[in-house]
């Protein structure tokens, strides 16, 4: 793997990249701009890498580095991608190691941006950005937040642990990120709900929220305007680009998709949302006593995905595709895959992703698979990978009925 570095203040972070690739066991080859090395300098990607760092085309020429790196790579990352940098990358320049190497790559590529806003939204960047896209580039969306200074806005870096994410996305399918979702809008639900007992305890399940989070983050780097509606989550970072909406019980949740989900292209709902609440909520913490405390009466929670399936075949819900996700588990006389067809004809909606929980499977996990059902009776299954790889395919299938409409 190449991980290119660009000559912004960014810079630093490829260094947590480059500990996340190497640990992971991928042989990395840190090639970065003279510019990138007064930010971060080349003993630090040495010794990180374990691989020597040069920026020329004039050094090792007899191995012929600017053809050689891009010949044998399969995937090359550049964070950060700078506006310059990807001015000089979509007109064919080849003035230094970094841009040969691009030249010479047919492996997958993807650019991080990292630049002011100001320099994000100018129609140069915006041309340059998409020449490269139809060029098979994958540019990620950047991050919105603090930049330099005392200034904020879109063209942040995204978090070291998210470009990791897309780069073994990309190793495990190299066309896992078209930009096909852009110009639509999607919501996602994510995590699972908590519903309170008394001030201190509250029913909850395992969901971490990592599935709805990768989701978001996919479809926002295929060009979609995402919503996420959040519950409880294991303590993620909102993705880059992806507006978040909390919502932490099973009420709240209902509302803000109720509010969300009207006009958008597609609606995915994977929260594990709590199928029941308590009937009352205690004033004061239920004390510990000698005597076996009162039962808890519960009381059914509403039904988010069949209501969204319900307003829209009323007319009251404008949202062309709605996804459902069914977490089951199999017992001697029926099988997973039994159950989630089932839950698609009981629920109407368009696909259904069924996952097997338990043993590690689904909950909490980096990684998932399963079956995705649809409303016509095709079933395919989802190959075991990592949550973004699910993601990926989910979108694929999402982007598909879209087109057709």
């Amino acid at each position: 793997m190449v991980l290119g570095v660009g000559g912004g203040i960014a810079a630093y972070k490829a260094c947590e990249v480059l500990r996340r690739l190497t640990e992971s066991g991928h042989h990395v080859r840190v090639v970065p701009t003279e510019a990138a090395l007064r930010f971060v300098g080349a003993a630090t990607f040495e010794a990180l890498s374990g691989q020597p760092v040069q920026t020329g085309v004039f050094t090792d020429v007899e191995q012929v580095p600017h053809v050689r790196l891009g010949q044998e790579a399969d995937l090359v990352v550049v964070a950060p991608a700078t506006a310059d940098l990807m001015a000089r990358a979509a007109h064919g320049m080849a003035d230094d190691l970094l841009t040969s190497t691009l030249l010479t790559a047919r492996c997958p590529v993807l650019m991080v941006p990292a630049m002011h806003t100001e320099m994000w939204e100018h129609a140069a960047t915006r041309d340059n950005v998409a020449l490269l896209r139809s060029r098979g580039v994958v540019v990620a969306e950047p991050d919105s937040g603090r930049l330099t200074g005392a200034d904020t806005g879109k063209g942040r870096l995204p978090d070291p642990a998210e470009i990791v994410d897309l780069a073994r996305l990309l190793l495990a399918e190299p066309a896992a990120l078209p930009h096909d979702l852009a110009g639509r809008r999607v919501v996602v639900s994510a995590g699972g709900n908590r519903e309170p007992l008394d001030p201190v305890r509250y029913l909850g399940n395992r969901s971490s929220g990592r599935q709805g989070y990768a989701l978001a983050r996919v479809a926002a780097h295929r060009g979609a305007d995402v919503t996420l509606v959040a519950a409880y989550t294991a303590d993620l970072a909102p993705p880059a680009g992806v507006r978040v909406v909390r919502a932490g019980t099973a009420q709240e949740m209902r509302a803000a998709l109720l509010a969300e989900s009207d006009g958008a292209d597609a609606v995915v709902m994977a929260a594990a949302v709590a199928d029941f609440r308590p009937e009352s909520l205690a004033e004061h913490k239920i004390k510990k006593s000698d005597q076996d405390p009162d039962p808890v009466k519960l009381t059914r929670n509403p039904d988010i995905l069949a209501e969204l399936v319900q307003a829209r075949r009323d007319g009251r819900l404008r949202v062309p595709v709605i996804v459902g996700f069914a977490a089951e588990t199999g017992d001697p006389g029926t099988t997973v895959l039994d159950y989630g067809r089932a839950k698609l004809a009981r629920k109407a909606c368009d696909l259904l992703v069924v996952n097997a929980v338990g043993e590690g499977g689904a909950f909490e996990g980096e990684d998932n698979g399963g079956w995705l059902l649809a409303a016509d009776g095709a079933e395919s299954p989802i190959r075991h990978g990592s949550k973004s790889l699910l993601a990926s395919t989910l979108w694929d299938a999402v982007s598909l009925r879209l087109g057709r409409q």
